[in-house]
């Protein structure tokens, strides 16, 4: 071991409370005289017993105990004190020759080190001193990982802080997802209804027209089954359609009226990160999961720029293709994707030129095609129809709408008693008043 000189132990004052126990007084006033210059705070005791009452009374850093003493030995004195004090650092002072007593006063009483009788003055000096910066960089370390324990705990609070607006934005959503996750096995042929409903409340955060989400979510199921996918997986590309704007709850306000590309980069970053909000909301329903990673991955663009994973390609899901073709096939039209309104025709232009680039070809051809049967299909004949003429079989030429604005049955729905009640039991609320909007056999 390196030796160091008392000049460079000495650099720094010293600091501790020393308890020297000892039945000697010759012995006590050495060790006394050798440490009370030092600065030392210093206790002494005449016997083990004294210094187990002294350690009662006081806070001692140090011990140094003789082994020989009357009523009760070093070694057994240590043990006492290593059990109710085990902080504190113990050096037996000995003269004893027996060695193996020695040898069980370390193991009893876990000290420090032993110093021999008689001993050299500069050497137990040091020997104290060094058993001191143990206990004090041990008692610092603890020090330091209970700050650091404190320090986590207050940063979470912060962090629940920072979060507690979005975390009231979303409370109610969520409570509502849960209710419907509770009751989804009996109330299975309601369920699309349900989330069509979550749809309409997501709707009223702003930004958006009424039954925009919906318009999106049959688009893309068509879509989705014209090429070919099952049917439980067109239905996550229904549901993404509905709830893609799930994550917009925790939106800032400013934000949800600027077009797409005329934001900038941070606040593109934003927009995205509703996305990864929106999945994060749905993914604890086991039936959402799959429209959760459709939500996640709808700005990922076929060449690999988009975000938040960057994936290429075949790498994005399908579902999430499609979504991104029909979502921004609608904000091309409403204004929220670039800066002037388009045409629905233009819009198509629009997905066209940018396939390879932001959308899949294969998905853009299948778009086209759908496009181009719905143009022929042409405008539907609608007419007024009082509550109490309406029949089953019915379908709505018009969304059933709140005069607030809030989608209650959406366009192409096809009516049965249970929904004609509905209707006659919502018509005081509703726009239309005591009817609604059907279509009509040419």
């Amino acid at each position: 071991m390196e030796k160091v000189s008392m000049s460079e132990a000495q650099e720094q004052p010293p600091t501790g409370t020393l308890l020297f126990i000892d039945d000697e007084e010759n012995i006590l006033s050495a060790l006394r005289r050798l440490f009370r210059p030092l600065g030392y705070r210093i206790l002494i005791a005449n016997s083990a017993i004294e210094g187990l009452e002294v350690m009662k009374r006081e806070e001692v850093d140090l011990i140094i105990c003789d082994m020989r003493m009357p009523e009760m030995a070093g070694d057994e004195f240590f043990e006492q004190a290593a059990e109710k004090w085990p902080d504190t650092m113990r050096i037996l002072l000995t003269g004893y020759a027996d060695i193996t007593s020695t040898i069980a006063a370390i193991n009893k009483g876990n000290i420090y080190s032993y110093i021999s009788k008689p001993w050299e003055d500069e050497d137990l000096k040091i020997s104290v001193q060094r058993a001191l910066e143990q206990r004090f960089l041990k008692a610092e370390r603890l020090h330091l990982t209970k700050l650091t324990h404190q320090q986590n705990e207050e940063l979470t609070k912060l962090n629940a802080t920072l979060e507690q607006k979005v975390l009231e934005r979303t409370k109610a959503l969520q409570k509502t997802m849960e209710q419907l996750a509770g009751a989804h096995e009996t109330l299975k042929k309601s369920y699309t209804d349900s989330i069509k409903t979550f749809s309409n409340i997501i709707e009223f955060r702003g930004g958006t027209i009424p039954g925009y989400a919906r318009g999106v979510a049959d688009m893309g199921f068509k879509l989705a089954m014209a090429m070919g996918m099952e049917k439980a997986a067109a239905n996550d590309v229904l549901f993404s359609g509905l709830l893609n704007g799930i994550g917009r709850i925790g939106l800032p306000d400013d934000l949800l009226s600027k077009p797409f590309e005329k934001l900038s980069k941070d606040e593109r970053e934003v927009i995205v990160n509703h996305a990864m909000m929106g999945e994060g909301l749905l993914m604890s329903l086991d039936l959402l999961k799959g429209a959760a990673s459709l939500i996640r991955a709808r700005y990922e663009w076929y060449d690999g720029s988009g975000s938040p994973d960057g994936l290429k390609g075949d790498e994005i899901p399908l579902g999430a293709a499609i979504l991104a073709v029909v979502d921004d096939f609608g904000a091309l039209q409403t204004g929220t994707l670039l800066e002037n309104k388009l045409t629905a025709s233009q819009a198509g232009d629009f997905i066209i030129e940018n396939q390879g680039r932001r959308y899949s070809p294969q998905v853009v051809d299948v778009f086209v095609k759908y496009l181009k049967i719905e143009n022929k299909k042409g405008t539907k004949n609608i007419r007024y129809v009082a509550v109490d003429k309406l029949k089953p079989g019915m379908v709505l030429g018009k969304d059933v709408v709140t005069k607030g604005g809030l989608v209650l049955m959406a366009k192409g729905e096809k009516l049965d008693s249970t929904l004609i009640d509905k209707v006659h039991y919502l018509s005081n609320i509703t726009e239309s008043g005591s009817g609604v909007y059907i279509e009509v056999e040419e």
